[in-house]
């Protein structure tokens, strides 16, 4: 106990070297959620897989154990597994030239820009909640929507195995208003549910077609839970005017098919992130415009 204490004292005497921690900490996440993003959709699609097999009295593909830790990372050109050595954050990436040790093969540059996303993020929440609850709490948050972030933009999936348990531990980081008071956590993780969820329906009765997936309430919901009902306002408007943009971009410039859907939950995500540093100032500043 002593010890915790003096480390604690440590890190709020020295502000510098506790965000420089928590900036390599976030680097080593930011390798850590390279993994997730790739691992959690093939794991989602062998369970499907075998969920099939067994309606259809089946016997479930056979495959090797594939989850978070196993097997080993590879290299996607050679299969060749990855050293601990060349699995340095950022720092193995430069010095391989964006390149497999093995077989040359380009290594793609979305690894370490993930890992310097996740790092600088992590310390800017440092360095704006300080030693506290409320910094360690945040960078879960964070990581989580980095997470989401890519993996709807790779597969247009928000994954309920990350998604709902968002939701639950934003209601218990607010049992004692860390972010915000519990009822305020109640009524926005079920109005963020419910007003894309709304949405949805309308646009379905409407149009005959699905606008959004279900992983987008959740993610709304989420948020929510979090930063309470109030910030559900910033980040809705945040999200559709930045994903407005986008959409249109990628269509006059991209020669992005109009009929291709657009994964949402990327801008859902900044949106969220965007409240939870500048939110309350945001909602000040747009209710003294009004005044």
């Amino acid at each position: 106990m002593e010890t915790i204490q003096a480390t604690l004292a440590l890190l709020q005497d020295s502000p510098a070297f506790f965000v420089g921690s928590i900036l390599v900490l976030g680097l080593l996440v930011g390798s850590f959620l390279n993994v997730v993003i790739y691992r959690v959709p093939k794991i989602m699609e062998r369970e499907w897989k075998n969920f099939c097999a067994e309606l259809a009295e089946q016997a479930p593909p056979t495959a090797e154990t594939f989850n978070l830790v196993t097997p080993r990372s590879r290299c996607p050109s050679c299969a060749t597994p990855v050293h601990a050595m060349d699995n340095i954050p950022l720092f193995s990436y430069a010095l391989l030239r964006g390149k497999c040790r093995h077989c040359g093969a380009s290594i793609s540059a979305r690894y370490p820009i993930i890992e310097a996303l996740t790092g600088l993020l992590s310390a800017y929440i440092a360095w704006c909640f300080g030693v506290s609850a409320m910094t360690f709490a945040a960078l879960l948050f964070c990581w989580s929507l980095i997470a989401l972030t890519f993996i709807d933009a790779d597969t247009q999936l928000l994954p309920d195995q990350i998604t709902q348990p968002l939701i639950w531990l934003g209601l218990l980081v607010n049992l004692n208003g860390l972010f915000t008071d519990l009822p305020s956590a109640l009524i926005g993780a079920t109005a963020g549910y419910l007003s894309l969820w709304s949405i949805y329906w309308l646009f379905k009765l409407l149009t005959g077609k699905e606008g959004m997936g279900f992983g987008d309430f959740k993610l709304l919901a989420a948020i929510g839970a979090w930063l309470g009902w109030s910030m559900l306002p910033v980040v809705i408007l945040l999200s559709s005017l930045v994903g407005a943009v986008v959409g249109i971009s990628l269509i006059a410039f991209a020669r992005h098919a109009r009929s291709q859907p657009i994964p949402f939950g990327p801008y859902l995500a900044g949106g969220g992130l965007i409240a939870l540093f500048w939110g309350q100032d945001l909602t000040q500043a747009y209710l003294a415009w009004l005044h």
